[in-house]
């Protein structure tokens, strides 16, 4: 198959979320099963493009309803040979944040989609399917299915939309709704009308052929009024076309047996250089080299996260046997909440607000327990990480974090992997907590459960064969 995949960021270009991985990763491991997979981004100022081969823009065109013209730009990779476009607008994209609140965001992604659209009239490519993620690129299916679609260049392009986060739905006031190009009558609560407003989102929940979310759990859970945030309607209304599949993670960066970011590379023979990474990870902390469970969390500190049930018992966590390694920013409550935690209990606890990727790699590697107490999840990829590197998760069972993590308690001797509990409750969190610092004592019972977390496979050849189906079912479809 043909598959452009439209996104507003992606590794190694830009990365301000999960989104950036998965739209690196999924052409990649999609591109080495055979398929003609090319991505498009936005150009933003904050690429380094002196690290990458740019080939200069050597096609300009116009934009249906807006004034300034596009200009695309391209890489293609030495060793994947994956072709990335890049659409040049600096009035839109040449600014100092890639999203913030910008007044104009409706016009800078509904440019950007009918940029990627307007595109194929200029190369010799027709994808068969166009694969839009979140409402940055909602706008698209509606544009293809009732405007493009009359140019026979486009009849016979389907679209599949990945909704990576429900909470983030591009909505703006009604005026915005012009620069579409649509056809007047969709301003309705059928298509993209939302409260007096507009929802990119919603015009590709609605126009999309197929929808899909990054787990199972959370295909279901958006479709109830508690997750789907207004537009859960749409969704139940759409359910035959909805499907979740779990994100994977790269195991060419998230490997211990090959991480250079970590002090002693292991695997789930080898644990005790785990142990040895452990140690230097006290080192680097300043925390004391005691034989005590250290627990991690690499994260935003936003209420989503749990940091809220954490507020709530975190004097008593610390009364337990334990170390605790926080790395994240957020917002200012959490920055105040930790500071006071880590001045107060400085013997056993290391906090740094920042987002640091090589820290992260040791905490991973050095870890004990890795904590995920999320309100919701739609996927998660910390808790398929620590798998990978023997770290046993502490999660809520929510979202992806449900299905990836099963209850060492209602599982124990086949398939259990870590610590769950299910309601949003700190009781319930502390109990988890404290039973995960009594199963550290168990030492051999322990190593068999790392071996295990270590041996489960999330990588993204997995989740890119449920892609395949997604997409052929969007072909068969429209078969007629």
């Amino acid at each position: 198959m043909k598959i452009l995949f439209v996104s507003s960021e992606a590794v190694p270009y830009v990365k301000t979320g999960g989104l950036a991985d998965v739209s690196s990763a999924l052409p990649k491991e999609l591109k080495k099963r055979g398929h003609d997979v090319r991505i498009i981004l936005p150009k933003y100022n904050q690429i380094d493009f002196q690290k990458f081969n740019l080939e200069p823009g050597s096609i300009t065109f116009e934009i249906p309803n807006f004034y300034y013209e596009a200009e695309i730009e391209k890489i293609k990779e030495p060793f994947s040979e994956l072709i990335t476009y890049f659409v040049k607008c600096d009035p839109y994209y040449a600014r100092e944040e890639i999203y913030n609140d910008y007044e104009d965001n409706a016009e800078r992604f509904i440019f950007f989609s009918k940029a990627a659209l307007e595109l194929l009239k200029y190369i010799d490519w027709k994808p068969d399917i166009i694969h839009c993620n979140d409402w940055q690129t909602g706008i698209l299916p509606a544009l293809l299915k009732n405007i493009y679609c009359q140019n026979p260049l486009y009849q016979n392009i389907w679209s599949l939309i990945t909704v990576h986060n429900m909470t983030y739905q591009g909505v703006f006031p009604r005026e915005k709704f012009n620069c579409t190009g649509l056809p007047e009558e969709l301003y309705n609560y059928h298509a993209l009308e939302y409260w007096g407003k507009i929802s990119l989102l919603k015009a590709g929940l609605v126009y999309a052929d197929i929808i899909n979310t990054v787990s199972e759990t959370y295909a279901k859970e958006i479709q109830t009024h508690e997750f789907g945030w207004g537009l859960e309607g749409v969704l139940s209304e759409r359910k035959s076309d909805l499907y979740g599949i779990l994100n994977g993670i790269d195991y060419e960066v998230w490997d211990p047996r090959i991480d250079s970011h970590i002090w002693y590379n292991y695997d789930e023979n080898s644990l005790e250089k785990k142990q040895l990474n452990k140690e230097k990870l006290q080192q680097e902390c300043h925390l004391p080299q005691s034989d005590v469970p250290i627990i991690g969390i690499i994260s935003r500190l936003v209420d989503q996260k749990g940091f809220d049930l954490i507020e709530l018992i975190i004097d008593q966590i610390m009364q337990l046997d334990l170390q605790f390694i926080l790395v994240g920013m957020g917002i200012p409550k959490y920055h105040q909440l930790f500071t006071l935690i880590g001045d107060y209990y400085f013997e056993k606890t290391a906090i740094y607000f920042k987002f640091d990727d090589i820290l992260a790699h040791k905490i991973e590697a050095g870890a004990d327990f890795f904590l995920m107490p999320s309100q919701f999840e739609p996927c998660g990829l910390n808790q398929l990480i620590s798998l990978r590197y023997g770290t046993i998760p502490i999660v809520r069972k929510t979202g992806g974090l449900a299905d990836s993590i099963i209850d060492l308690e209602s599982s124990p001797d086949e398939l259990g992997i870590g610590f769950t509990f299910d309601n949003y409750d700190s009781q319930e969190l502390l109990e988890k907590i404290k039973k995960a610092v009594a199963f550290y004592e168990d030492k051999n019972r322990r190593q068999l459960i790392i071996k295990r977390c270590m041996q489960k496979d999330f990588s993204w050849a997995v989740s890119a064969q449920k892609y395949e189906q997604l997409y052929e079912k969007a072909l068969e479809k429209n078969q007629f």
